[in-house]
C-alpha cells in the first residue's frame, strides 16, 4: 500500500513539475519578464487547487487517500514554487529593489490567500458542504 502511494506521489510530482515548467516557458512570453508573474500564477493557482482538493477529499469520499496524496503532495508539490518565490524575493532585496521585493511578497501572499479561499468556496459550491 505504501509503495503504491509512493509511486502515485512520484507520478503526481512529475505531472506538477511538467506543468510548472510549461508555465515558466509560457507566462514570460505573454506577460514579460519584468516581474516573476509565472511564480505568482503557479502559487496562486496551486493554492486554489490545493484548498479545493483538500476540502473535497476531506468532506467526501470522491478522492481515495492515495489519489488525494497524489494530487496534493505530488502534483501540487511539484507545481507550486515557494522556494522560487523566496529566491526571487531575496534577489530583489540583494539588488536593493525594495519596492519589487515588497510587491512580490504582498502580491504572492494576497493572491495565494484569496486563491485558497476561492478553491474552498468552489469546492463547497460543487459538493454543498
Amino acid at each position: 500500500m505504501i509503495a503504491g502511494r509512493f509511486l502515485l506521489v512520484c507520478l503526481g510530482g512529475a505531472i506538477g513539475t511538467a506543468a510548472r515548467y510549461l508555465t515558466a516557458i509560457w507566462v514570460p512570453t505573454v506577460l514579460g519578464t519584468s516581474f516573476p508573474y509565472g511564480t505568482l500564477i503557479v502559487n496562486g493557482v496551486g493554492s486554489c487547487l490545493l484548498a479545493f482538493i483538500m476540502h473535497v477529499g476531506g468532506a467526501t469520499e470522491i478522492l481515495s487517500p492515495n489519489v488525494r496524496a497524489m494530487l496534493t503532495t505530488g502534483v501540487m508539490g511539484g507545481f507550486t514554487t515557494y522556494s522560487t518565490f523566496n529566491y526571487e524575493t531575496s534577489e530583489y532585496l540583494r539588488e536593493g529593489a525594495w519596492l519589487m521585493a515588497t510587491a512580490n511578497v504582498l502580491l504572492t501572499v494576497g493572491v495565494c490567500l484569496a486563491a485558497g479561499f476561492a478553491g474552498l468556496a468552489i469546492a463547497r459550491m460543487i459538493i454543498g458542504r
